[in-house]
């Protein structure tokens, strides 16, 4: 947990206009993700998922390909990604996504009706795209079991625990920014 917090609190800032946003190379790609901070992320999430119990992790672009891969590899269970450019396969579902500083499509593929999923994110802030990702497997007839986030941010994640009382929400670190500063909560 010292690996992850640590290099949470050394991340670099930027504004997207009035919106402070934390750099960090698990919820962006950049700066090097160290392997030290990935496996301290798989270690850590793989004991609060029944694995048993799921059928295929579902993870969304771009970062859930570092997060759902290794534990893919770990678990044995098969892992999709939810991406930002349709496909037209059979059975695709279309989900308009917005966050607080961006809007868009993303697309879920080969998520069949019954299949259950745990879905690994990389930052929860807002809770808008999760809120889209879960509507949209809904229409797939597929059930959520889990969702982990790496990164809990805001009161996103409060509002959907609210929302969805049957699915299990579980972050690794939370935060807040103060200003330029960010401050590692638990």
């Amino acid at each position: 947990m010292q690996i992850l917090k640590q290099s949470l609190s050394d991340a670099p800032i930027i504004w997207k206009g009035d919106y402070p946003y934390f750099i960090h190379p698990i919820t962006d790609g950049v700066p090097r993700l160290e392997p030290n901070v990935l496996q301290a992320i798989v270690d850590l999430t793989e004991p609060l998922v029944d694995w048993d119990n799921i059928d295929i992790i579902l993870g969304i672009e771009a970062m859930g390909l570092p997060l759902t891969a290794p534990l893919a590899m770990r678990t044995g269970v098969p892992m999709v990604i939810a991406r930002k450019r349709n496909y037209g396969l059979e059975g695709e579902v279309q989900i308009n996504q917005q966050t607080g500083y961006s809007k868009g499509s993303i697309y879920l593929n080969d998520i069949k009706a019954g299949e259950r999923i745990a879905i690994i994110d990389d930052v929860l802030s807002t809770g808008g795209t999760m809120r889209s990702v879960i509507e949209g497997v809904k229409q797939t007839e597929a059930s959520i079991e889990n969702i982990v986030i790496v990164v809990e941010k805001g009161d996103g994640m409060q509002n959907l625990k609210q929302d969805y009382p049957s699915i299990r929400f579980d972050s690794l670190v939370k935060l807040h920014m103060d200003g330029e500063k960010i401050i590692v909560t638990d």
